[in-house]
This record gives C-alpha cells, structure tokens and sequence, in this order.
C-alpha cells in the first residue's frame, strides 16, 4: 500500500511542536504517527521514538523528555517503540480519556455563525470516539442547532427520525435560506419606479415626463 511506502513522494505535514498541553496531545500524536507511516515505516523503532521525541519542546513537556532519553539511556524505560511512546504521552499529558473528550466537546458544540454544513461536519468529527448512538446523538445535534433550524425540522409534516436525516435536512435547509436571503438582499437594492423604470434604491430617477425625481 502507498501508505506504508518507504520515503514516498507524497508530501505529509510535520507534526507542531508539542508543549504538553492538554489539548495538543491528540493532534500532535495523529499527525506523528501520520509522517511515520508515509516516511519512517522502515526506520529502527528507537529512531522513530527519537524523532517524535525532538518535536517534545518546550513548557513541562522539555524536562519530561529529558527525563525519558535519560531512562532510554540508562535502559530503564519501557517505551522502546513509538506506539508506547504515544500512549505514555497521551497518559502523562491527555489527563482525560479520548472518549471523555469527545464527550465534554460533543456537550458544547454549536451552529452559532457558521453555515450548518461547517456544524455538521465538526459534529462527526467530534461524534466519532464519543460512544454516542441514536436517540442520544440526535438530542447533541439537535442542541447545538441554531433554533430557527431547530424548529422548522422539529415542525415539519414528517420531522427526521435518524441522526442521518437531520444532518442532511438541517443542510439543505440552511442552504436554501441562505440563498433566499442573498436574493432578497439583491432583489432590496433596485425599485421599480414610477413607470416602470427599475433605479437603484435610495437615489434619484427620472419620472414620466423627464422630471428629476428624489426618493
């Protein structure tokens, strides 16, 4: 698989440097084992530890790598490939378990400004590692939904019955409101005069006769 090639041509994104902080963890450990997997498959476990290890820079995170390559030194650690590596950091520093923070996220998410086909696809995002099924998926989703939405689908002759349904009406939906009131607010800016003339709103027209109007 193209995936798992040594030194592929395809170019994959460096992880960021990881402090320590609680919520690096998970993206810094995706993006890690990301590069491994498309460029260091065949590298020796120790040296895919070390790598990730020089990206650990900085805040509590600097003295507790220290602390590492000294026990990998004296060979008293047991992170002797880059998968324990990961778990110990997501141990020492991640303080929740993925699930639990996929579940506070899923608990606050919302629509707010953004276009509900933005909502949804963070919606999945966060779902996905959440335990999260059914009825109690549906009652997250529809929380986070902006309320005119919200009502529209609750109201509707046949309302959605699956977390499926409501994402791909909760879209459409947005969508189509959306470009109603881009076309009303192009439709708002012309007039029709007295005539028939169509004039720009809140300028002047020539009336029947020829006569300057003001509006």
């Amino acid at each position: 698989m193209l995936l798992h090639q040594q030194g592929s041509r395809i170019e994959v994104a460096r992880p960021q440097v990881f402090s320590g902080k609680m919520e690096e963890v998970s993206a810094f450990i995706n993006a890690a084992r990301l590069y491994i997997r498309m460029k260091m498959t065949e590298e020796a476990a120790i040296t895919q530890v070390a790598w990730v290890l020089s990206y650990v820079q900085g805040g509590v995170a600097e003295a507790w790598k220290d602390n590492l390559l000294d026990e990998l030194a004296k060979g008293e650690s047991e992170v002797d490939t880059v998968e324990k590596l990961f778990t110990k950091i997501r141990n020492d520093f991640g303080e929740i378990s993925e699930e639990e923070r996929k579940i506070k996220q899923l608990r606050t998410i919302e629509q707010g400004e953004r276009t509900c086909d933005e909502y949804v696809q963070e919606f999945k995002k966060v779902a996905r590692g959440s335990g999260y099924k059914g009825r109690p998926l549906i009652k997250e989703f529809k929380r986070g939904l902006n309320g005119p939405i919200r009502r529209k689908l609750a109201e509707a002759e046949e309302p959605p019955s699956t977390i499926g349904e409501w994402q791909e009406r909760a879209v459409r939906l947005d969508r189509n409101q959306r470009q109603s009131r881009a076309e009303e607010r192009m439709l708002g800016r012309n007039a029709v005069c007295p005539g028939g003339n169509v004039q720009p709103r809140g300028g002047s027209y020539r009336g029947r006769g020829g006569q300057i109007m003001q509006r």
